[in-house]
């Protein structure tokens, strides 16, 4: 008996194949035995469509990405957002502390600074994940279900490729990029929901409420650093200053 190892991205059920091979050139997709449709339909679209879906925040193509695609770069995935974060963060504190001394030249040549942001920005990632997958495996262990966290956490890191935005919301800065870095927030936060439910299957709320409660640790961290004047910055546009 062949071992289930695809998901079906419309109900979520386990599929042994995806396509079926006949040779000559005949290639049939497999249809799911639950809902009788096609267990992964993205096998025959151009990846910009499968980005464009999960940019819409689609699950069908969060499943596609999570259970039917080897893609394991999920810790590059995250320094690089790591590090557009930090550049933004820097970037912002450099232009509120310029000034005429000669010494900062010899400050800013280190840039120290940047590495500082970086841990930060890493410590509130840190702070954010374990919260959301202490909320799942505490709900779902309630239920008697088991829960692969190494899945969950694979999702969730993904599932932040919207940070990537904030290096453009830096380059081309206008009057309306503290509302930018509002909007990437919430879709960062959206995707990371819709990628909990693609993993774990459950409602939206279960989702919403473990995001929140994640985001809520990762405020209480950034207060415990760097100070009650700056306590809101993980729900703030501000969070990047």
């Amino acid at each position: 008996m062949a071992i289930a190892c695809f998901k079906c991205i419309e109900c979520n059920e386990e599929a042994c194949e995806l396509y079926r091979d006949y040779r000559n050139g005949i290639v049939k997709i497999t249809i799911c035995r639950s809902c009788a449709k096609p267990v992964d339909k993205y096998i025959e679209y151009d990846p910009v469509i499968i980005l464009i879906d999960a940019i819409l925040c689609k699950i069908q193509a969060f499943r596609h990405i999570l259970f039917n695609t080897r893609i394991n770069i999920h810790w590059k995935l995250c320094v690089f957002c790591l590090l557009c974060e930090a550049y933004l963060r820097w970037s912002r504190l450099q232009s509120s502390e310029v000034t005429g001394d000669p010494a900062d030249i010899i400050r800013y040549a280190k840039e120290w600074d940047f590495y500082g942001m970086f841990a930060l920005a890493s410590l509130e990632l840190g702070v954010y994940c374990a919260g959301v997958l202490a909320v799942l495996w505490c709900v779902r262990k309630l239920d008697g279900v088991s829960v692969d966290t190494s899945d969950l956490l694979k999702a969730l890191l993904l599932s932040c490729y919207g940070k990537v935005l904030l290096i453009p919301a830096v380059i081309w800065e206008h009057d309306y990029s503290p509302l930018c870095f509002a909007l990437i927030r919430v879709f960062v936060l959206t995707s990371n929901a819709q990628a909990v439910r693609a993993i774990l299957n459950c409602r939206r709320r279960l989702s919403m409420f473990a995001v929140g409660v994640g985001l809520l640790l990762e405020t209480c961290a950034s207060h415990a650093v760097h100070g009650p004047q700056t306590s809101s910055r993980a729900l703030l546009p501000e969070l990047y200053t």
